[in-house]
C-alpha cells in the first residue's frame, strides 16, 4: 500500500512538472523577450526606410510590411507598440497590453499617477519590470506623453 502511493505522489510530480514545462512556453520571459527584439528590428527597419521617404505615413511599406503613422513614432521607437496597440492612431501593436488611446486621460485613475509620473516610476509590476530594465529618456517620455495625448483627443 505504501510503494502504491509512492508511486502515485511520485507520477503526479512528474505529470505536473512536464505539463509545466510543455504548456508554460509562450508565457516565459524569453518570448517576451524576443518579441520586443523582433520589434526594435521592424523599428530600425521603419526608420530607416522612412528617412527622406514622403510616404511614411502610408499604412504599409514597399516591401507590405505594416509601418507606423508619424504620430506613433514616439511609442514605436520605445518598443510600446511590442504590447499595446493605439487605434486612434492608426497604430496596430500588441495585445498583451491595453490599447492606449485614452491612456493619457485614464492613467491617474487606474493607478493613482499622473502620466508623467507613471512613465518614470510605473505602479503596475510588469511596467514596472519594463521600464525599470530600460528607463526612458526625459525627451523621449514627453514624446510618449505628447503621442498619448494626440491619441486621446
Amino acid at each position: 500500500m505504501k510503494t502504491n502511493i509512492i508511486l502515485f505522489v511520485a507520477c503526479f510530480v512528474v505529470a505536473f512538472a512536464t505539463g509545466y514545462l510543455f504548456f508554460d512556453g509562450g508565457n516565459d520571459t524569453a518570448s517576451t523577450n524576443e518579441q520586443v527584439q523582433d520589434n526594435a528590428v521592424t523599428s530600425e527597419t521603419s526608420e530607416t526606410s522612412s528617412e527622406g521617404d514622403e510616404s511614411a505615413n502610408d499604412d504599409t511599406s514597399e516591401e507590405g510590411e505594416t509601418t507606423v503613422p508619424a504620430d506613433a513614432e514616439p511609442l514605436n521607437r520605445n518598443n510600446c507598440l511590442s504590447c499595446h496597440a493605439v487605434d486612434s492612431l492608426g497604430a496596430e501593436g500588441g495585445t498583451t497590453g491595453p490599447d492606449l488611446s485614452n491612456a493619457f486621460n485614464e492613467v491617474e485613475g487606474k493607478h493613482g499617477r499622473p502620466l508623467e509620473e507613471f512613465l518614470q516610476e510605473p505602479t503596475s509590476a510588469v511596467m514596472s519590470d519594463v521600464i525599470g530594465d530600460n528607463p526612458l529618456e526625459d525627451e523621449e517620455r514627453e514624446a510618449i506623453i505628447e503621442a498619448l495625448k494626440q491619441a486621446a483627443e
